[in-house]
């Protein structure tokens, strides 16, 4: 019996209707969603830059078809800390990131972000980088508009207009308002200018992410004065790359941990984030008195020419050493030395040495001085324990933020955070340690960050949201960057995917730039 024209092209339709045709297929993985749910083996289908389905597919095909057996399948990991203002121009490919599996970095901590944000978006887009990108208002670019370097309280009108730039960055699509206590200018501003700030950012449901104003022997004070600021505002708080630090504070993370508990059990939202290593990075200043870094270059040059005031540095610098219980700046490595990089990768008590001086905490104290006149450099401190790193990262609200910016490969000696802090997690701390779940880690990398800072379509493997995915292989993802040898990226990850477009296939970055500038939910067209 022939079948009639007609229902012969319906059958046809059907057929064609059941084999749905997507952009990319992923097929077999072990996929991880990001929720913290137990793993399950699926597939994913991505068109027009979004996930269209999850589960077990047989109705769909692709010409992208990606065997993912033996392998995990997660969203594309979300850095919360990063300082890449000007790096993910000069390389929009952003490999450090890729390489480690980031689809995603929110910039502008510490205090410092872009001054025009509404620009800095729009030439993200139109850069075409390799990384979604969103951003939050620093308080030393917004004081340092209105203030300069002062040290000094801002009067009335100066907060008022500071309140205005945070506002207008919050409409330009901030995501929040950050600060950066430790550093000049945000060092001489009291709690209250930072509350009026942050309430300017909450009026925009933004988020407040601070560096406190102490990681060390004061660490306690400055925890509770970023809380303090949280409820006076009335803004969730990020505090960032927690940590205790100088030998004096080893031990204490069970304290600091218990102040974050404590916080959330009271009903305010703090949480927390961390790079996964022993070392922090920062500039020379901070080895200075505060007031001696105030103003610009020639004024603290000034004050160090000065033989009285010099004394005096000196003096604050060796009681601050003997406070963290260092008997020497052997600690403190320098990544990156502009005036002479044979200085790059060796401690202050190796470059006293080669200059000839004393090994004496005082000698180093003016060995330090001698570089902050000529510009200062990045350092590298080595001033944490590995039981207080591990037990901050047992705690369930803490993310992941590596605090980089976007590395040039061979130049400088800078800290190996910014090439593989999440395959460190993946690989020491998950699979050879075992200090976290798999899928807790990933939770960490994902939707954590994304309900954090209201990132909507980031975080889950799940339709209707954005194809941010990675691909990789939880038996040999390891990092390979080392204080040593830092600039060696991450393996483990074979595929990359940025809003539906392969940017890392077979472990090899494609050098497809499909990443875009991510908002905060107050912009305004």
């Amino acid at each position: 019996m022939k079948l009639s024209a007609t229902l012969m092209m319906l059958m046809l339709a059907l057929v064609a209707h059941a084999q749905q045709v997507c952009d990319i297929l992923i097929k077999n993985g072990k996929i991880i969603d990001g929720t913290g749910n137990s793993w399950f083996y699926g597939d994913i289908a991505v068109k027009d830059g979004k996930i269209i389905a999850v589960g077990k597919l047989t109705q769909f095909q692709s010409a992208n078809t990606i065997d993912a057996k033996q392998q995990v399948v997660a969203p594309g990991f979300i850095d919360v800390h990063g300082h890449i203002e000007g790096g993910i121009f000069t390389t929009p490919t952003a490999d450090n990131y890729i390489y480690d599996g980031v689809t995603t970095v929110i910039t502008g901590n510490c205090g410092g972000s872009a001054t025009d944000l509404r620009r800095f978006f729009s030439k993200v887009d139109s850069t075409h980088t390799a990384i979604n990108v969103a951003s939050l208002v620093g308080h030393n670019t917004v004081r340092e508009q209105i203030m300069q370097r002062d040290n000094r309280l801002s009067s009335a009108d100066e907060q008022q207009r500071m309140d205005q730039l945070v506002e207008q960055a919050m409409k330009d699509g901030a995501v929040g308002l950050s600060t950066g206590l430790i550093y000049i200018p945000g060092t001489f501003a009291n709690t209250a200018e930072v509350v009026s700030l942050a309430k300017a950012a909450a009026r925009y449901n933004g988020v407040y992410a601070s560096h406190i104003r102490n990681e060390e022997n004061s660490v306690v004070d400055a925890i509770n004065e970023a809380i303090q600021v949280g409820k006076e505002a009335n803004i969730p708080v990020q505090i960032s790359h927690f940590k205790v630090s100088g030998r004096a504070s080893w031990g204490k993370s069970t304290t600091t941990i218990e102040l974050i508990k404590e916080a959330r059990n009271l009903g305010w939202d703090v949480t927390i984030d961390q790079y996964p290593y022993t070392a922090s990075s920062t500039n020379l200043g901070v080895r200075l008195p505060d007031w001696a870094m105030a103003g610009t270059q020639d004024s603290v040059n000034a004050r160090l020419q000065n033989p009285i005031i010099r004394a005096q540095i000196k003096k604050e610098m060796l009681e601050q050493l003997a406070k963290y219980k260092y008997k020497n700046y052997s600690y403190a490595v320098v990544a990156n030395y502009p005036a002479d990089s044979s200085y790059n990768g060796k401690s202050i008590s190796e470059i006293n040495k080669l200059l000839g001086r004393k090994p004496k905490p005082a000698w180093e104290a003016e060995t330090i001085m001698e570089m902050i006149a000529k510009g200062g450099a990045q350092m590298v401190y080595h001033g944490m324990h590995e039981d207080d790193v591990k037990y901050i990262m047992q705690y369930p609200f803490c993310m992941v933020g590596a605090d980089a910016g976007i590395p040039v490969p061979g130049k400088g000696m800078p800290h190996p955070r910014g090439y593989g802090s999440n395959a460190r997690i993946l690989g020491r701390y998950v699979r050879e340690l075992q200090v976290l779940s798999l899928e807790e880690a990933i939770r960490r990398m994902t939707s954590l960050a994304a309900q954090k800072f209201q990132l909507q379509d980031r975080g889950l493997l799940k339709p209707g949201l954005a194809a941010d995915i990675v691909i990789f292989d939880p038996a040999t993802v390891t990092d390979h960057a080392t204080f040593e040898q830092p600039h060696q990226y991450s393996t483990g990850f074979s595929y990359v995917i940025v809003n539906g477009q392969i940017t890392m296939q077979q472990g090899k970055h494609t050098g497809v730039r499909n990443g875009h500038a991510l908002y905060g939910p107050a912009r305004t067209n």
